[in-house]
């Protein structure tokens, strides 16, 4: 979900003339974009878990001398269509790795965010009324 799909929603929220039929189906379809987030975050989780134990295994082949120690890595990548392609070089690989990196740490660190400053906030629209 974007930022802007958030400020939408915190608004529909804010607005006092809100039908609470409308909040209750926002609501529905709010957990149900929760529940498939965590579908999709268990299933990366499962493939990270099967890359790392293919990496671990293929580290223990080859401290024991075998002589496919890569058949692990080798065989979790081509499951995953992820074997790299006739000619392509390791630097361009490893770019795109450290980039995949770069995005993670930023995602998993963002920046901390500055004090909110006061906003004046103006009337506007035609709805809303001064006291009398």
């Amino acid at each position: 979900m974007t930022r802007s799909e958030f400020d939408d929603i915190r608004a529909f929220l804010a607005d006092e003339a809100a039908d609470p039929g409308d909040v209750l189906a926002l609501a529905r379809e709010l957990v149900d974009d929760l529940e498939d987030a965590r579908l999709r975050e268990a299933l990366l989780r499962m493939h990270y878990l099967r890359l790392l134990t293919a990496a671990r295994a293929t580290m223990a082949a080859d401290l024991l001398g075998e002589s496919e120690p890569l058949a692990f890595v080798r065989h979790e990548l081509a499951t995953r269509g992820q074997l790299p392609e006739d000619g392509e070089t390791a630097h361009r690989i490893l770019s795109d790795a450290r980039a995949a990196a770069e995005l993670l740490e930023c995602l998993e660190n963002p920046a901390p965010r500055r004090p909110r400053e006061l906003r004046l906030r103006r009337c506007v629209g035609t709805g809303r009324r001064l006291p009398h």
